[in-house]
């Protein structure tokens, strides 16, 4: 037996609260309605920009969740929108509420069939950690459901940084989920999307103020997850529209603004009239945690295991992360070798060269 929804006729769309809460949070503002259909997905402009970051860039830390979500018909058409927040009582992350099996999106494809393609813009990428298990939920949905295709976009990383304990496991979830493709893929929010965004998910905002111009900041930080996200995957973004250049005028502010940057470590400017590139920070430690695979399905084993499988476009030579590399670089091959085996070795083979010379010398 299915489980059934509390929804409420709102303004403009549905107020719905998910089945497994029977009763809400004091500690979450949003309990118990998580998830809003129709006008009701809408939210200010000042909360956009705090949890997504635009148009400066990100904003450091960022605790909330926000997915804005559409669902389409075979030819593009919009069957539904809405978006889904996380539950900061609980807590709980807004991917499972919306993709674990009876949640509510297959409530919603199970009764309706001409659902066809699932669109996530999010604030963070999806994670895989303990409490949550997004990325296994979606990966078991997307199972479940293989006529289906899913695209992701995202506007920052979340604990995918060397300071996480979880970060590996994230990054391999990643690359598991990336290997769905072409049923899935995984871009940074970027150009023109900012633009659509701010038109069906942000209140107040029409005409011009759509189209209002992407700062240096944000199309950096742009730049950059479409990099990483490709060093995590081993998959180019299916959708980046980045700013190449920039006037002087706004080099000039963005320099002012980068020293308390986080990607300041990873961006170097090369000239007035160009946005900065991405160097690697070698200095940057990297932390190897073992973290159980719990529910995901396991990654099959090859020589390289940052490459995805099922990849038949889109696919760059696959590699680890900059940082990742650069430590597996230090790893020595083959078996251990302790001190006084080295230590043996060298003597022995000082001993060799001395007998060598010894018998060339009473030959000569």
């Amino acid at each position: 037996m299915k489980p059934l929804y509390e929804e409420y006729q709102a303004h403009g769309g549905t107020i719905i609260k998910p089945y497994y809460w029977l009763s809400f949070s004091l500690d979450c503002t949003n309990c118990p309605y998580h998830i809003r259909t129709g006008e009701e997905a809408r939210v200010s402009y000042t909360e956009f920009h705090q949890i997504f970051g635009y148009p400066h860039g990100p904003v450091y830390p960022q605790p909330k969740h926000l997915i804005f979500y559409e669902l389409k018909n075979s030819s593009g058409s919009l069957v539904q929108k809405g978006h889904a927040t996380n539950c900061t009582g609980s807590p709980t992350h807004p991917e499972p509420m919306l993709f674990e099996i009876h949640g509510y999106l297959d409530s919603v494809i199970s009764s309706n069939s001409t659902i066809k393609h699932i669109i996530l813009y999010s604030n963070h990428t999806p994670c895989n950690e303990a409490n949550n298990c997004c990325i296994s939920k979606m990966y078991h949905f997307l199972m479940l459901y293989p006529n289906l295709t899913l695209s992701v976009y995202f506007s920052q990383f979340y604990h995918t940084g060397n300071e996480f304990p979880a970060a590996p496991w994230n990054r391999e979830a990643l690359r598991s989920l990336a290997s769905l493709w072409p049923q899935v893929t995984l871009s940074p929010i970027s150009g023109g999307i900012w633009h659509s965004l701010l038109n069906t998910f942000v209140n107040g905002i029409s005409g011009s103020a759509v189209f209002q111009p992407i700062l240096a900041g944000r199309a950096m930080a742009d730049r950059y997850n479409a990099y990483e996200i490709n060093c995590i995957t081993g998959v180019k973004p299916h959708f980046t529209e980045v700013i190449p250049h920039a006037s002087e005028s706004q080099n000039v502010k963005f320099q002012a603004t980068l020293q308390n940057s986080p990607f300041n470590n990873v961006f170097q400017r090369t000239s007035a009239q160009q946005l900065p590139i991405l160097i690697p920070d070698l200095k940057i430690p990297v932390i190897f945690v073992l973290v159980p695979y719990r529910d995901l399905p396991p990654m099959p084993v090859s020589e390289n295991p940052h490459k995805p499988t099922n990849v038949v476009r889109h696919l760059n030579v696959p590699q680890a992360s900059f940082c990742e590399a650069n430590e597996l670089s230090k790893l020595p091959m083959g078996r251990p070798v302790e001190m006084e085996e080295m230590t043996a070795c060298t003597a022995s083979s000082k001993e060799a060269d001395k007998n060598k010379a010894e018998l060339l010398s009473k030959h000569m």
